[in-house]
């Protein structure tokens, strides 16, 4: 089953710039087939974890993870960029290859007692990752996993959060390289 989605996910060499092997899961999005497996694994997962929160990180863990939380009858987090909430938020710098960028959530998004999943669709670095797991971590979510449907480990991200954050790492398909 892994073996079809890491088909529909396309490679496009060199973008955004030389030397970086882009994984693209849009083509996986046009597979019915492989969102299918896509969704059905990461809920089958999960199902009997009490999972009552998934935090999705703008923009395509959106995409996973609102049907997620659906399926596990589970409240969706939006994890989005800074400037996109209404109302009070949180927020967490993270750095970029050049540069730096935040994100936030919402102040009243986790409840007592929430068992929070993270999802989403891709791990390099962890840059982004770190910083939701942060932010979820000062309202006193208890992160259960953080699931992403392709881990490009050579780059660190997943390593960095088992090691340095302690908090379980879960990828459908890894892609060798960056």
């Amino acid at each position: 089953m892994r073996n079809i989605i890491k088909a529909a996910i396309r490679t496009i060499p060199d973008y955004p710039k030389p030397g970086v092997q882009y994984r693209d899961i849009t083509t996986l999005l046009e597979e019915p087939i492989a969102l299918r497996i896509t969704i059905d694994t990461i809920v089958q997962r999960y199902l009997h974890q009490n999972i009552t929160a998934v935090a999705g990180v703008e923009a395509r863990g959106f995409i996973f993870g609102t049907v997620v939380a659906y399926e596990l009858g589970a409240s969706f987090i939006p994890v989005r960029k800074a400037g996109k909430l209404p109302g009070d938020t949180i927020s967490q710098s993270y750095q970029l290859e050049y540069g730096e960028d935040s994100i936030e959530i919402h102040t009243n998004c986790v409840k007592p007692n929430d068992r929070v999943l993270l999802i989403d669709d891709l791990i390099a670095t962890g840059g982004t990752a770190t910083a939701a797991i942060k932010l979820l971590r000062q309202l006193d979510a208890n992160i259960i996993e953080s699931c992403f449907v392709v881990d490009l480990p050579d780059l660190g991200g997943s390593k960095k959060l088992r090691d340095e954050l302690i908090c379980p790492v879960f990828a459908l398909c890894e892609f060798a390289g960056d």
